[in-house]
């Protein structure tokens, strides 16, 4: 992972990235200060806030912000596409091919220039579906 030019790494997002690629969770920033918190106990969560935001600007993690209610971040920043349980809003990546063919057929219905698209399936996680079972 390279670091953006005008970006300095410090050792507080360097923790911040390492803590996000441990997981593939997706979390949200309050779940990332939780994990970042062991490592450096001080952090407040206005600093893992303002440091996701700047690592999302730059390039370096995902923001995802389609569907649910709070923003959701991802260290894997290649193209890919999630799901997210409608029940209890986990959400997950989706080993699909992405389809570079709708950047073809939006270029081809609009006049923008399309750079990409996001795509988000919702469905019912295992847990939720087994819990459903039970009831």
């Amino acid at each position: 992972m390279h670091e953006p030019p005008n970006m300095r790494f410090t050792t507080q997002r360097q923790i911040i990235l390492e803590e996000l690629a441990k997981v593939t969770s997706h979390p949200t920033a309050n779940e990332v200060y939780d994990m970042v918190r062991r490592r450096l106990p001080r952090i407040g969560l206005g600093t893992v806030y303002r440091n996701l935001e700047l690592m999302a600007e730059s390039g370096i993690i995902l923001k995802l912000e389609v569907g649910g209610t709070q923003k959701r971040f991802d260290a894997t920043v290649s193209p890919h596409y999630h799901v997210r349980c409608t029940r209890c809003n986990k959400v997950d990546d989706i080993d699909i091919p992405v389809q570079q063919h709708i950047n073809v057929m939006a270029t081809a219905a609009c006049d923008y220039q399309i750079l990409g698209h996001h795509i988000e399936f919702s469905g019912i996680c295992d847990a939720c579906a087994q819990r459903q079972q039970e009831h």
